[in-house]
């Protein structure tokens, strides 16, 4: 019984680093998804900004603040390539917390089957230990009606 124990506080604590490790996997899941919506803010931005650029840019323009339009412009870029760096590390990030979930669920997994097996193997002693105590009775009750009939034939 002491096994059967072991096994249930095994399977007590696989579930809580189970949970433990969805609820990162969900936190990463988060991470990704304010990622990518300031991917998003900072293309759409550029987008715009570049379109009222042109806009303006065919009513007047000068040398100086086309310099600047360009280095704005330039420095929006970075940013979008950094984001795109921090995208990879979260979805890296992403990718190992599933990983680990996977694990987890897995080793969960095994040790509920270990107790299904270890269950029906009780079971099963328990069937054949009660089969054997019936065989007996059934062999007293025998041997008890044979040694009747002999006291009354007798």
């Amino acid at each position: 019984m002491s096994a059967m124990k072991s096994l249930s506080l095994a399977i007590e604590v696989a579930t809580i680093r189970r949970d433990q490790a969805l609820a990162q996997l969900n936190q990463a899941l988060q991470a990704q998804a304010y990622a990518d919506d300031q991917m998003q803010q900072l293309q759409h931005y550029a987008q715009e900004t570049q379109m009222r650029w042109l806009a303006n840019a065919q009513i007047s323009t000068s040398p100086e603040l086309l310099h600047h339009h360009y280095q704005f412009m330039g420095r929006l870029n970075q940013a979008i390539t950094l984001q795109t760096g921090t995208l990879g590390n979260v979805a890296q990030r992403v990718d190992a917390a599933r990983q680990i979930v996977l694990q987890a669920e897995y080793r969960l997994a095994t040790l509920k089957q270990v107790l299904n097996v270890k269950q029906a193997e009780l079971t099963k002693l328990q069937q054949r230990r009660e089969q054997k105590q019936m065989d007996e009775f059934a062999t007293q009750q025998t041997q008890r009606q044979r040694q009747l009939r002999t006291e009354n034939s007798a």
